[in-house]
């Protein structure tokens, strides 16, 4: 949610002309993240999240744009994409596809307890089952795919001792991933990037209350189970070693278990999942890392974070699925 494309105060007024929100009251960039360009914008209606895609295309923003609308209408707490005065719920802004959503109360809580992983893993089902019979489909571009396309150009920034790791995971994940255990899990249209940072939350520290999901700029079609093992990655470690605590881990897949139950294969890949999560970012991340691309700011994300955490995961056993 870096600043790569910058909008004047006359660029938004011109733009939000194009839907029925009001008169243009302030214009503030987000500097926190490192795949769109975000503002927080104000109208004389209310207070919107004016978003500018720097890498997807306006046909891979249907999916996300349409899932995170269904998701709204079916009364889960996420942002309401705004519809324009065409009909259509998608952009374009200084050349880039753009789109508008609903700012939603609360703010990220950077150290999770019980009950907010409780109230997270809850919600997580829910747009799970909610999305079910979505129609439109889009992979997850971060997949395993994109995982064995990076790796050559992250390759020479790798030790040894890192590449080790990274080979053995990714053929691992090649050989779970293409076999009929991980095809038949339950799958669907999911978030795939549920961090802490991205589930706002309403209320005091003891007593949270959903906010929402936000940036669905991931989401793609996926096992549940991954998207699981996404969120269980961030929410339920202890966070300078990336150690799972068992507590939160508890808490968070009890949750989730009570809206839709876990499978008997989801049991037993769930450890292959949680490595295939850390995997997915310690990629993302070494990716980010050093091969970025210009902006106005750019914070990228140590990629050592997931080295650790997939090194664990690789070599500790892990709380069961309930």
């Amino acid at each position: 949610m870096a600043v790569f494309t910058p909008v004047t105060n006359q660029q938004a007024t011109d733009y939000l002309a194009q839907y029925a929100l009001g008169d243009f009251v302030s214009l503030r960039g987000i500097t926190a993240g490192i795949e769109n360009t975000n503002f927080f914008l104000n109208t004389s209606q209310g207070e919107y999240v004016l978003t500018l895609f720097e890498v997807l295309n306006h046909e891979q923003l249907n999916f996300y744009i349409e899932l995170m609308h269904t998701l709204a209408s079916r009364e889960v707490k996420v942002p309401m994409p705004q519809t324009r005065r065409d009909g259509t719920r998608i952009g374009t802004l200084n050349g880039k596809p753009a789109a508008i959503v609903d700012r939603l109360a609360g703010g990220y809580e950077s150290d999770p307890g019980i009950q907010h992983c409780i109230i997270a893993g809850r919600t997580q089902a829910q747009a799970h089952l909610a999305a079910r019979d979505f129609a439109l489909y889009q992979p997850n571009l971060r997949g395993l795919p994109w995982w064995e396309e990076t790796y050559p150009g992250i390759r020479p920034f790798l030790t040894d001792s890192q590449d080790r790791l990274f080979t053995a995971s990714l053929e691992e994940q090649r050989q779970i991933q293409t076999g009929d255990d991980w095809k038949s899990m339950p799958a669907g249209a999911c978030h795939c990037d549920l961090f802490r940072d991205n589930v706002l939350f309403d209320g005091t520290y003891d007593e949270p209350r959903m906010g929402g999901i936000i940036d669905f700029y991931f989401a793609g079609h996926d096992a549940w189970l991954f998207d699981v093992a996404v969120a269980v990655n961030d929410w339920c470690i202890e966070r300078s070693t990336g150690a799972l605590q068992p507590w939160l881990v508890q808490a968070w897949l009890q949750a989730y278990a009570q809206e839709r139950p876990f499978t008997e294969t989801e049991k037993k890949l769930w450890p292959i999942a949680l490595r295939a999560a850390a995997l997915r970012f310690w990629t993302s991340r070494l990716n980010d890392y050093f091969r970025p691309r210009p902006a106005q700011t750019l914070k990228p994300h140590d990629p050592t974070h997931f080295e650790r955490i997939l090194t664990l995961r690789v070599q500790q056993p892990v709380p069961p699925l309930p």
